[in-house]
């Protein structure tokens, strides 16, 4: 019997699911965390030269490589586990080293990048993170660590997945250049709940980074729309009155391809910046936060300063939506009373031309009249010396014959008229 045939992306789509496990960690540890986005067009890139630079680093520890073409890789590099992943607009790097340093977060555990190598890098650094992983003191060390690390104005706490780890930070960067995450973990907690603790951390901070560009690109817009919007409405305004529609007219089309340039300039941001939000959202979520020491939670130091700005963004997606859409009903409105305007002059052209017309036809009329007159005239003088030997035949005088003939040349001659303009029409 014959095997029934596969489709040719079954096993790659299937094994896409597994293809990104979580590391697995013990405590203590230490996770230095990269994040690197070219400025412009990160979406276009050409996205091997991701995977050579990942290629230098591997070669710098004489790891094995990762398949052509990959968009993940896990592996040993000296002492390391290195985790790389390639987005659709950014790669991370995370490495995992145990044991921790004796100063906290010091900025010689990010040295596993190597300096001329970053200096190489194929994008700039977006965001980056030193992720500290202790076994789980008591309250008071707690308390005193996260007095001694973070700022406490920002800082936020809690407890996760039904007490596995206490999470703490404070989403500044330090002076080294990088945010600090602490996470601390009791006996009971398995290496694999850990590792998945460390990477939702390192994907909250990445996509929030990452989401935070629509709000950075509805600052650059505000200037725009704030010369725009009272353009639009003063045209509007004039739509009403005796202002030239045409002109009129030219400023909202003007208008609506300043705000279709908008529109599509931002498209892409504003919708990435509603995905990376939701992915923010769902990675808290998935953490089941409970409160720790009174502290404010990730959740609700998102709510308190990331979602205002996501607000922002999406009232700045609508506000460009809104006036475009107002734009184009304006332009359509004023549109339509141009044509009607033009059809009105029409009218009055055609009128005016079947007035030229019929004076035209009286012209031509006149004309014909007078024609007849002319061309009877020579007619009966040369048919008056036609006949005139016939005068002493029949005993009568000249005039009396001119008299005789001029009817009946005058009828031949209107008759003669009017067949050629029969035939003519």
């Amino acid at each position: 019997m014959t095997p029934i045939e596969n489709h040719p992306q079954r096993f790659a789509l299937a094994n896409e699911l597994h293809a990104r496990p979580f590391p697995s960690l013990l405590a203590p540890s230490t996770a230095a965390f990269l994040a690197i986005k070219k400025g412009t067009d990160a979406a276009a890139r050409d996205t091997g030269e991701d995977l050579a630079y990942l290629i230098k680093l591997l070669d710098r520890f004489g790891a094995p490589h990762p398949q052509p073409g990959a968009t993940h890789y896990s592996g040993q590099i000296g002492r390391h586990e290195l985790k790389w992943e390639q987005h659709t607009e950014f790669v991370t790097f995370t490495v995992f080293t145990p044991g921790v340093s004796q100063r906290p977060f010091d900025p010689a555990e990010f040295d596993v990048f190597p300096d001329d190598w970053l200096a190489e890098a194929p994008g700039l650094r977006f965001t980056s993170a030193l992720i500290r992983v202790e076994a789980r003191p008591d309250q008071a060390t707690i308390t005193q660590n996260l007095k001694d690390w973070f700022v406490p104005e920002s800082l936020a706490v809690s407890e996760v997945l039904d007490q596995s780890a206490v999470i703490a930070g404070d989403f500044r960067i330090d002076n080294a250049g990088h945010l600090r995450f602490a996470v601390f973990v009791p006996e009971t907690t398995g290496k694999q709940r850990i590792g998945r603790i460390v990477q939702r951390l390192c994907e909250i901070e990445t996509y929030k980074s990452m989401s935070m560009l629509g709000f950075s690109r509805t600052r650059e817009m505000s200037s725009h729309l704030g010369r725009i919007e009272p353009q639009l409405s003063k045209l509007m305004g004039e739509m009403g009155s005796e202002a030239d529609a045409e002109q009129t007219l030219n400023g909202l089309l003007a208008i609506s391809g300043e705000l279709e340039t908008l529109v599509a300039r931002a498209s892409f941001r504003f919708g990435a910046t509603r995905a990376y939000q939701a992915i923010v959202e769902q990675r808290i979520d998935v953490l089941r936060e409970t409160r720790y020491q009174s502290r404010q939670t990730f959740t609700e130091f998102m709510m308190r300063r990331y979602e205002p700005a996501m607000r922002t963004v999406a009232s700045t997606e609508a506000r460009i939506q809104s006036l475009a859409d107002r734009a184009m009903r304006a332009g359509d409105l004023l549109r339509t009373k141009v044509d009607v305007a033009r059809s009105a002059q029409n009218q009055k052209l055609l009128a005016s031309m079947d007035r030229r017309a019929d004076l035209a036809l009286r012209l031509q009329e006149t004309v014909e009249g007078l024609s007849v007159v002319a061309i009877s005239y020579y007619a009966v003088s040369l048919a008056g010396y036609l006949f005139y030997p016939l005068t002493s035949v029949l005993g009568i005088s000249k005039g009396v014959l001119i008299a005789a003939l001029t009817l009946p040349v005058i009828a031949a001659v209107w008759y003669m008229v009017r067949r050629i303009r029969a035939r003519m029409h």
